[in-house]
């Protein structure tokens, strides 16, 4: 197999989960998608904190120190969500969302033209943020094998048919993103030549699930947190690992 195969593979998982989901969606009550999103929000916040439990491995506490780990978490969430601010990624999104909306279904109502855009930015985050994203692409780049994606792919699939129920095409055009992130990583891999240590690895996969905190609140419409504004967070967290070890 080629490297980017489990990209190809988890595109077309998304396309179809979403297709199947507009298809039943569009036959559900409104306060019946209402409760799909609120199952999904709540899942979400099992993900996320099953993720945020990765600040207390014991390969980050020894790479780092018994005390380092939050602060990393911490310090990675506050620059990249400054960076993240003053580069105004959320807006970005949303604005792009807005603008696939418009060139694939034109204006419509506001109402329709919410839902994607909802639909388009909460489906990129959950399908973009998690540690099989990263580790998967990576490993699929160094020719590694695909495993990771795929078992993603099968996941993304069953999210795809729930949140296309609830939000519709926008769902379907988050693999615009899933391409670009994943496909970004798998060629990061095939220049790296090897994975990333695993007190790194650990750090990415807890930050990671506080951003999926923030997309569950969203969900269950507790708060709107601007999410992607945070995604360089993940970029921050391994780099902090790397000062403080330098420096240990």
């Amino acid at each position: 197999m080629f490297p980017g195969i489990g990209t190809v593979v988890n595109v077309a998982a998304v396309l179809l989960g979403a297709g199947i989901g507009v298809l039943v969606g569009n036959r559900l009550p409104h306060r019946t998608r209402d409760l799909v999103t609120d199952a999904l929000g709540l899942v979400t916040l099992l993900i996320a904190a099953t993720s945020a439990m990765a600040v207390l491995d014991d390969v980050l506490a020894d790479e780092v120190g018994d005390s380092a780990p939050m602060l990393i978490v911490l310090g990675a969430m506050l620059l990249g969500g400054i960076a993240g601010s003053l580069l105004r990624i959320e807006s970005r999104l949303e604005g792009f969302g807005g603008w696939l909306r418009t060139r694939l279904a034109g204006e419509g109502s506001a109402e329709a033209r919410r839902r994607f855009i909802e639909g388009f930015v909460t489906a990129s985050l959950i399908f973009c943020t998690g540690p099989l994203t990263i580790l998967g692409s990576l490993n699929d780049g160094l020719g590694n094998g695909a495993d990771q994606l795929f078992l993603k792919s099968a996941l993304d699939f069953f999210a795809a048919i729930a949140f296309a129920a609830a939000f519709g095409w926008g769902v379907a055009a988050s693999v615009l993103v899933v391409v670009a992130v994943q496909g970004s990583l798998t060629l990061l891999g095939l220049a790296l030549g090897d994975v990333l240590p695993d007190p790194h690895l650990a750090a990415i996969t807890a930050t990671g699930g506080l951003l999926l905190v923030g997309v569950a609140l969203r969900l269950l419409r507790i708060r709107e947190i601007p999410v992607a504004d945070l995604l360089p967070a993940l970029l921050v967290a391994p780099l902090l690992v790397s000062v403080v070890a330098a420096v240990r």
